[in-house]
């Protein structure tokens, strides 16, 4: 079994959410130049007229030239939901390119990793 295909969350507020490698252990494991970090930060959509606003930020890492997703980090309003979907992603060793493929649900927050 591989453990780090385990999807974690803690349910905080906002929650956090990671499944696969973090960067160090990525940078460990396959070298910093066999690897590309994404990132996005991002206000939801239900947050976008109220005074407190709640900020999103979502980290995706890829290796090799296919863009391999290895690790998948996000914290904000609804990435305790999301995770799921996206940790049979990584088990399953999709491209960034084949999130490309993906037709982004509009406006949601998962849109923006789809999108990275």
């Amino acid at each position: 079994m591989d453990y780090t295909t385990i999807p974690t969350v803690v349910f905080s507020h906002p929650p956090i959410g990671m499944v696969g490698l973090t960067e160090q252990q990525a940078v460990e494991k396959y070298g910093k130049e066999n690897i590309r970090v994404f990132t996005t930060k991002f206000t939801p959509m239900y947050y976008t007229l109220v005074k407190n606003k709640s900020v999103g930020l979502f980290k995706m890492i890829t290796h090799g030239p296919e863009e391999r997703v290895v690790g998948i980090h996000l914290i904000g309003p609804g990435c305790d939901e999301m995770l799921q979907g996206f940790a049979v992603a990584v088990v399953a060793g999709l491209t960034r390119e084949q999130f490309h493929d993906c037709v982004a649900i509009h406006p949601t927050a998962s849109e923006e990793l789809v999108l990275l």
